[in-house]
């Protein structure tokens, strides 16, 4: 993602992305997007509603598989849900979905240790006391390991869903909006929270945000799209010289400039 200067030796890049689409139905959720991030580097993606951004990080995780264009993961080609190397970075990469996703059958230290429970690389024993350690990683207590989901607030459900994410020590970790809803102490504890797990274990991180500030000030890089394509993408120590309409609008929140309202939902009946 970051450009290197002339006299700056050339990071590989870990996450390649070229010339990605995706379509559904008629409408094109992804139109030839092109992504570089080193490893350990941290990357932010911007955009109003319907911009694609989660069909992206969907496609990174495997989840969707593009109808053209390659993803490169530290030299394998994953662009195929039925690639050799996906079942492989399956278990590389974390993800945190918006809504968190958590099962409400599941108390939260077997929501938490899900993936190892069900693969049988920890017993039940083993995977309860992981999941309290990442509890306190994540700033909760041991008692909330044997609640419910529903027993829990928005804050406390979204940071079950982050120790969830990095419970398998991810190469890779895929958040969209961390801090949706929440308060701005609260966003910004969770965000220095992704940030120190980032530092501390070299994870790449991909992270979906609406707030514009954390955007600027929380990750080294930063990616603009709208109606499915990139519209400007670069360091964030460079966003003030930008120039870019879009980028502007976006980071001012105004309601004037080359991005407008666009309601409904894709052809499947999902938002992008």
């Amino acid at each position: 993602m970051t450009q290197p200067t002339s006299t700056a030796p050339i990071t590989p890049s870990f996450i390649t992305v070229d010339g990605l689409t995706k379509r559904f139905g008629t409408t094109l959720a992804l139109d030839g997007v092109d992504l570089r991030l080193a490893k350990g580097e941290t990357l932010a993606i911007i955009g109003p509603s319907a911009a694609g951004k989660s069909v992206l990080m969907k496609c990174l995780v495997g989840i969707y598989g593009p109808d053209s264009g390659t993803i490169v993961l530290d030299g394998d080609d994953v662009s195929k849900p039925n690639a050799d190397k996906r079942p492989e970075w399956a278990s590389k990469i974390g993800m945190l979905f918006q809504q968190n996703a958590l099962f409400d059958s599941l108390t939260v230290w077997e929501n938490i240790c899900f993936r190892q429970i069900e693969l049988g690389t920890m017993n039940r024993s083993q995977a309860k006391a992981h999941a309290i350690d990442l509890l306190g990683h994540v700033g909760l207590a041991e008692e909330s390991a044997t609640l419910s989901p529903s027993d829990l607030s928005g804050g406390m459900q979204k940071r079950v869903g982050i120790a969830r994410a990095i419970s398998s020590d991810p190469a890779v970790l895929l958040l969209d909006n961390p801090t949706a809803g929440l308060d701005p102490v609260l966003s910004n504890h969770i965000e220095l929270m992704i940030a120190k797990i980032a530092e501390q274990r070299g994870t790449t991180v991909i992270s979906i945000t609406n707030d514009m500030q954390i955007a600027r000030h929380r990750y080294q890089n930063l990616m603009m799209m709208h109606n499915g394509k990139v519209y400007w993408s670069g360091p964030t120590s460079r966003i003030d010289d930008a120039h870019n309409d879009h980028l502007t609008q976006m980071l001012k929140g105004s309601s004037h400039g080359p991005i407008t309202m666009r309601a409904g939902k894709r052809d499947d009946g999902v938002y992008a």
